[in-house]
């Protein structure tokens, strides 16, 4: 008996997707099963809008950026957002989901996520679905696993970034500010800062003081290095303040938009030091593009994986990496708490070594 598996991206897009779903379809119809994927994430799965896969559709988008199912950030099934004679309801479809699923025969579904489309999935799990989630943000902040993948693209992105603001940072003798995402987790900062020579790194798990990072800047000026690079995550924060926010989205799962800490930065940092600063915002840059052979690798181990847990009926885990590995974990261990930086962590600690000021 062919084995129906139901496949859909969820959450914000990041490089490696379309590797991710091309190693579930290949794999999964290589051990007999047949793949419907539902676009625009949940959005898809509750309003029944799929294709059903065939071989030829995932040929040729191992390096392409996006998904080619489609993706959606605000589209909680068990909080989904219905039009009613001109009025704006939430309802808990997560019924028409399981009906849709049962339409169709699909005997379990294989999610491609971040924290808010592996949370639904938790809950379907315990709803009773036959579940299997495979892990994606640029952000690498799920824990449970040592990577997701998208990261290491996003830090390559903003490596490349840093290492073109050093040429017209040291020619023009000016402070040079990175904002790069991340929300409440410092990884992209932390390790594109590490690749590209930052001399400041600014995260939301070590508060800076404004005063330590003028003295950094400073410091280099009296050393005769006349430019100095700074790299700060959209989350970091003043030591006794708050994140910058640069609006609220209000039918958003996560209505908080983060931005606009490199523009504050700069400010103070003008008037405290006298040296003109210059901001660049890396935004959505981060996000798309061709994925990085790690990232191309890394997706296609994940969706290998899934399918393989599939066949052998290990439902309500998700697919990670620990300690190099391929593994899994249950997904009630995934999701719901992110995975930040330890301020006294290694990577932390080598930075420091290396003369890279945190402003603490």
């Amino acid at each position: 008996m062919i084995k129906k598996i139901g496949l859909l991206t969820g959450g914000g897009d990041c490089p490696g997707l379309n590797a991710a779903l091309r190693a579930v379809v290949k794999s999964s119809m290589g051990m007999g099963s047949e793949v419907i994927g539902f676009k625009d994430g949940y959005k898809g799965l509750v309003q029944n809008n799929y294709m059903h896969f065939q071989p030829g559709d995932v040929s040729g988008i191992l390096d392409r950026g996006g998904t080619i199912l489609g993706t959606s950030n605000r589209d909680n099934p068990f909080h989904f957002k219905v039009e009613l004679e001109g009025q704006t309801e939430y309802r808990d479809m997560s019924g028409r989901v399981k009906e849709n699923l049962q339409m169709h025969d699909i005997s379990c579904i294989v999610l491609i996520g971040g924290d808010g489309t592996l949370t639904s999935g938790r809950d379907f799990a315990r709803m009773g679905l036959k579940v299997v989630g495979i892990p994606k943000t640029i952000d690498n902040d799920l824990s449970g696993t040592d990577y997701t993948f998208g990261f290491m693209t996003a830090v390559n992105t903003a490596t490349d970034a840093i290492d073109k603001l050093h040429t017209t940072a040291e020619s023009h003798h000016r402070v040079m500010i990175l904002e790069v995402m991340g929300r409440y987790a410092g990884w992209i900062a932390l390790e594109s800062g590490i690749a590209g020579g930052a001399d400041v790194i600014l995260i939301p798990e070590i508060p800076y003081d404004i005063g330590k990072v003028a003295l950094n800047v400073i410091a280099r000026k009296n050393a005769g290095k006349n430019f100095s690079i700074i790299v700060v995550a959209e989350g970091a924060k003043q030591a006794g303040g708050d994140m910058v926010v640069c609006k609220v989205i209000k039918d958003s799962p996560d209505p908080v938009r983060l931005g606009g800490i490199g523009n504050r930065i700069a400010e103070e940092l003008e008037q405290l030091t006298g040296i003109e600063n210059r901001v660049t915002v890396l935004g959505h840059l981060q996000r798309g593009g061709r994925p990085s052979p790690f990232d191309r690798i890394l997706a296609t181990r994940y969706g290998v994986a899934a399918s393989e847990m599939v066949e052998r009926g290990e439902f309500g885990r998700m697919v990670c990496m620990q300690g190099g590995e391929i593994t899994s974990i249950p997904l009630e261990d995934a999701v719901g708490k992110l995975k930040t930086v330890p301020p006294d962590g290694e990577i932390v600690s080598i930075a420091k070594s290396l003369g890279v000021g945190f402003g603490d």
